[in-house]
């Protein structure tokens, strides 16, 4: 029995051996698979920080984009109210210009109308002389008639006497 007790010695120990390398990989397998676990930890933690951090980055992106459409829209409003200012500004020039003409225009005017005002106060005068003439020379037909009508009737009144004689 010594042969068989060593045999089942032999393969206790052999088994022993087997169970304490089963155990020692076990070991080194579940170390492994903490280490494992916790780097797969780690790198849940760090996908959800980059998750974010995309998450931001498409925010801040889309903010972005809206901004750069309110530049454009901003521009483009800037560009027709530039033009918008440069028409207007384009015609209160021609509105300045014709105003200009026009004061000139008025003073030309002005002027012309104090030019037949002093005609017009020259021609008054004349006329009130030519009227005061004319009143004159009727006055003096008047008169002459009168004396005339005095000339006839002694004239009449000679010749009546004249026949009477």
């Amino acid at each position: 029995m010594s042969q068989s007790a060593d045999r089942i010695r032999e393969k206790m120990t052999q088994l022993r051996t087997e169970v304490d390398a089963a155990v020692a990989r076990a070991e080194e397998a579940e170390a492994k698979n903490k280490k494992l676990e916790q780097l797969l930890l780690e790198k849940e933690h760090e996908t959800k920080s980059l998750t974010i951090k995309l998450e931001n980055l498409d925010a801040q992106l889309e903010k972005a984009e809206h901004s750069i459409a309110d530049s454009k829209a901003d521009r483009e409003t800037g560009e027709t109210t530039k033009m918008t200012n440069e028409g207007l500004t384009r015609k209160i020039q021609l509105l300045e210009d014709e105003l200009d003409a026009a004061e000139k225009n008025v003073k030309e005017t002005v002027e012309k109308l104090r030019q037949v005002d002093v005609k017009a106060e020259h021609f008054e005068r004349q006329v009130q002389r030519v009227e005061q003439e004319r009143d004159m020379w009727e006055k003096k037909y008047e008169d002459a008639q009168a004396k005339y009508k005095e000339s006839q009737a002694e004239l009449d009144a000679l010749v009546a006497s004249m026949a009477d004689l």
